[in-house]
């Protein structure tokens, strides 16, 4: 099975950016790749918050209609929708890794969708979040994969563990 890429918002919308022409280049690039093997994932917040940023906040702005088209396209991967589950593994992603609320969302979804790889140039590139690594596509080339970012073998501790020292507790018979 081929891998699967989360895209983040901000990659689709330097699809559209023409005020950065270069990552603009970078991103038509990986979306072409994506679309071809039918390997790129999003989720239903990317997809708002792509609408919002094409219609509002770009400096050659799209009109509603031409953004809803895009995200309407973007609905082929269908998208992860934001529900209990989402939300629940969110908070989990939080609490552990100490990221932020919405990048939670993000990781969460691409875990979710069973995602090797998120792409996006909010979180550090090699940061990884179970079986989900991140990848900043704008400093990385289209070829990289998943492999080229896979973990090391953890090394084991030689050192007691400090966790909480044992009780003398009498075991129940």
């Amino acid at each position: 099975m081929s891998e699967r890429f989360f895209v983040d918002t901000n990659v689709l919308v330097y699809l559209y950016d023409s005020g950065h022409a270069a990552k603009q280049a970078v991103a038509a690039e990986w979306l072409m790749r994506l679309w071809r093997e039918r390997s790129g994932r999003t989720s239903t917040q990317v997809l708002n918050e792509l609408y919002v940023t094409l219609t509002r906040k770009l400096a050659r702005g799209l009109r509603a209609d031409e953004a809803w088209d895009i995200v309407q396209s973007l609905m082929a991967w269908e998208p992860q929708p934001i529900d209990r589950d989402l939300l629940l593994r969110a908070r989990e992603i939080e609490r552990r890794y100490r990221i932020s609320w919405w990048d939670s969302l993000i990781v969460s979804a691409a875990q979710l969708q069973d995602c090797d790889v998120l792409l996006t140039e909010d979180l550090q590139t090699g940061m990884i979040f179970d079986r989900v690594t991140v990848l900043n596509p704008f400093n990385a080339e289209v070829r990289e994969t998943h492999a080229a970012y896979a973990t090391q073998p953890s090394l084991i501790s030689r050192h007691r563990s400090r966790g909480r020292p044992r009780k003398n507790c009498p075991v129940p018979v």
